[in-house]
């Protein structure tokens, strides 16, 4: 009787093992797959599972930070092409690939506060602007001109994602202040004007009501960068320069005070701008106690630099939030496997292996000359193209990364321990907040790679193509 006992629990253990399945999720360097759903595997006891030359054993007890989301900017140019260009029915389809989970399921949003060198017109043509212009030489400290009425084409569109997705994320980021409030009279360069002490407090009030406007349209702003790329200046389209110290000062003294005076809830994100100077900018901003106290974390963009730089700002500020909020591909590279391996290593798993808890692409949609355009980048990519004869859309490989992770990792998330093989099996894991987990691998090498997946005492084996990525799910 015990024999039989026993043989019976031995087959309902076995059971469970067969029961326990991962789905799979398929990107091909050479797009025979793209995102494509394959055959489920089994895990089995490790023990039945063959040996192999590499291992990703998958540790959900060893936790690391809570995923805030994936996505892209609703730039002026990507909210005209989707308003204008698209019919109802096409522009209703792509909201729902690209921001419901009947596509991809994308939930955070960045958008430039004022104009940025993707902003235009109601015909498409570049427009420069603030939420507070007045003439050269005039003044309005008490902003009562103020209207986010040029960013109708945005707040309208992020209305309307919001309401497909109410865990949408928005991140505001000014490329430029008004130009009357800068040492020079311009959109494309300069600087906060420093011997008017007025200007520094206006500008803060400048963020209040910019934040109250959107929410009156039904638009709740959750976070915002004092600056984007505050390192950087242009002759070509709206820029200002604001180094670390004037960033800290503004916070402490200005930004934050106004933002508790008022209630904002809104976070305040330092920087913007790339790996490579991140810490130094960190050490300005975040080594201050009371900038500090103002401040929710800094973001980071992917043009110079590498992503480990994340890793020496979490290890310096352990407890402030990390986001990488802008990279743009282009056609100086249009292979999609070394852009797919590109993106993989840097951004969704370089990314987050180094601690971000966000990783967003530059414009959602852009028309196949790269535009329109206001001054900036003459061949940066969308993640999808639209074309403006026929509302045609193409998902880029940009789409494709992103949706490797935002299909499948909840808000809420938290990143899990994964075994990882630099330049050839590259991973990152996640554990949702309902239990299940998420594996993301990329295969960097030039050939196929066999390893094992491995989670406590159950695996499975798989082969990845060269330059090619894979999303599990159990």
């Amino acid at each position: 009787m015990a024999a039989l006992l026993a043989a019976v629990i031995g087959v309902f253990r076995l059971a469970d093992y067969l029961d326990n399945s991962a789905e799979v999720w398929l990107t091909t360097g050479d797009e025979e797959n793209l995102l494509d759903e394959q055959a489920e595997i089994e895990f089995q006891p490790d023990e039945e599972t063959p040996e192999a030359p590499l291992t990703v054993e998958v540790d959900p007890d060893t936790t690391y930070q809570e995923i805030e989301g994936f996505g892209m900017a609703v730039t002026g140019s990507s909210a005209y092409l989707i308003n204008n260009v698209l019919t109802p029915d096409q522009k209703d389809d792509l909201l729902d690939d690209i921001f419901t989970d009947d596509g991809i399921n994308m939930n955070f949003i960045r958008h430039s506060i004022g104009a940025s060198d993707y902003s235009v017109d109601e015909n498409g043509d570049p427009l420069s602007y603030s939420y507070n212009d007045v003439e050269e030489g005039g003044t309005d400290y008490d902003l009562e001109n103020f209207s986010i009425e040029p960013d109708r084409e945005v707040w309208s569109l992020l209305g309307e994602i919001q309401d497909k997705n109410e865990d949408i994320f928005i991140f505001g980021s000014p490329w430029s202040a008004p130009p009357w409030m800068k040492e020079e009279y311009t959109f494309n360069g300069s600087f906060l004007d420093y011997t008017d002490p007025a200007i520094y407090e206006t500008y803060a009030d400048y963020f209040v009501k910019y934040i109250q406007a959107y929410e009156e349209e039904g638009v709740e702003v959750d976070a915002v960068a004092v600056q984007n790329e505050p390192e950087y200046t242009s002759e070509e389209y709206p820029t200002m320069s604001m180094n670390g110290i004037e960033q800290r000062d503004f916070i402490r003294e200005h930004l934050g005070p106004a933002f508790e005076e008022e209630n904002i809830e809104t976070e305040i994100i330092a920087f913007d701008h790339n790996w490579d100077t991140g810490l130094d900018y960190a050490n300005a901003v975040l080594g201050d106690e009371q900038a500090n106290d103002y401040t929710d974390g800094m973001a980071f963009h992917c043009y110079a630099g590498e992503p480990e730089a994340m890793t020496d700002v979490h290890e310096a500020y352990p407890n402030k939030n990390i986001y990488v909020t802008e990279c743009s591909g282009g056609s100086w590279n249009t292979d999609f496997g070394e852009n797919l391996s590109w993106n993989m290593t840097n951004m969704l798993i370089g990314g987050t292996r180094n601690y971000a808890e966000s990783v967003q692409f530059w414009n959602l949609a852009l028309d196949p000359s790269d535009g329109p355009q206001n001054g900036g980048c003459p061949d940066c990519r969308g993640v999808v193209t639209i074309d403006p004869d026929t509302g045609d859309i193409t998902e880029n490989v940009e789409y494709y990364t992103l949706g490797h992770a935002s299909k499948f990792v909840e808000p809420g998330a938290v990143r899990i321990d994964s075994t990882h093989y630099a330049d050839e099996i590259e991973t990152v894991a996640f554990e949702n907040p309902d239990g299940s987990h998420v594996l993301i691998a990329a295969n960097l090498s030039a050939g196929e790679q066999e390893f094992k997946v491995q989670e406590d005492d159950e695996s499975f084996m798989y082969s990845l193509p060269a330059e090619s990525a894979v999303t599990f799910t159990w």
